[in-house]
């Protein structure tokens, strides 16, 4: 009998918040390119239907839903919706969702700190704990947190985004401790990729430049490139690792 492709994830559900573009639909794409049922959510429920529609026409599994990361009902809901994908297991998590609010520190506002804390930390909490009922305690459970580089070593113009991003990694060690027991892994990663939201530092003469010499690969990623190391955090392949940031940056943070 032939072993199990670790890299198979049949049978399995994710729930991929921020997945209208970008990152989060090539991750939610490339989950049900390996055979998992997805949930793809965004505050933008359209462009998140759009991205459901893609895998579903290219034979996948997948719904498309509204989902506020602020809103732990909705999270709650979510979660919900997600497991009865596949009969009530929800495997695999990640929280993808985002936004900036660039800014030098002088007229940076603690609203603005405030609601990025909101969006990524308790987003990423929210998401997490109304998972938390349906995640299997077999090994394949998977919590998968995006952080960023800015999360890692700062970012000029970006304290509230960077404190945000720093706080998913001490979330992610965390989380990773306590619910090793239930044998549910947790790991973040930190992408780098070609994407609306890093358009201004790739496209702007002021910053495009210096941006790209502090890359060792001297380019961007597309976002497919940087999902494939999503589908390994929740693969069987990555069923020993847990607690770990990975970033996915050609070189950026070394």
């Amino acid at each position: 009998m032939s072993e199990r492709d670790p890299f198979d994830l049949s049978g399995r559900s994710a729930l991929v918040t921020g997945a209208a573009g970008g990152i989060g639909a090539a991750v939610a794409v490339a989950l049900a390119a390996r055979g998992a049922a997805v949930l793809v959510t965004d505050l933008d429920d359209a462009a998140a239907a759009g991205t459901a529609e893609r895998i579903t026409s290219a034979g996948g599994i997948a719904e498309a839903v509204a989902l506020d990361v602020r809103d732990s009902a909705a999270a709650t809901a979510a979660a919900a919706r997600a497991a009865a994908l596949t009969g009530g297991a929800l495997h695999i998590v990640v929280n993808n969702a985002g936004a900036t609010a660039p800014a030098m520190f002088a007229k940076t506002t603690e609203e603005s700190v405030l609601a990025m804390l909101d969006i990524h930390v308790l987003g990423a909490f929210r998401c997490a704990k109304a998972a938390l009922a349906y995640l299997p305690q077999d090994g394949t459970g998977r919590i998968i947190n995006v952080t960023s580089s800015a999360g890692l070593t700062g970012a000029l113009g970006q304290v509230n985004y960077s404190a945000a991003k720093a706080g998913i990694v001490g979330l992610t060690k965390s989380l990773a401790k306590e619910l090793a027991r239930k044998q549910i892994t947790v790991n973040a990663l930190a992408p780098a990729a070609a994407t609306p939201m890093t358009e201004t530092i790739r496209t702007d003469e002021r910053f495009a430049e210096q941006t790209l010499a502090r890359i060792p690969l001297r380019r961007w990623a597309e976002p497919a490139e940087v999902a494939n190391a999503f589908v390994f955090l929740a693969s069987d392949a990555a069923s020993y690792i847990t607690g770990q940031v990975l970033a996915v940056d050609g070189g950026l943070v070394i």
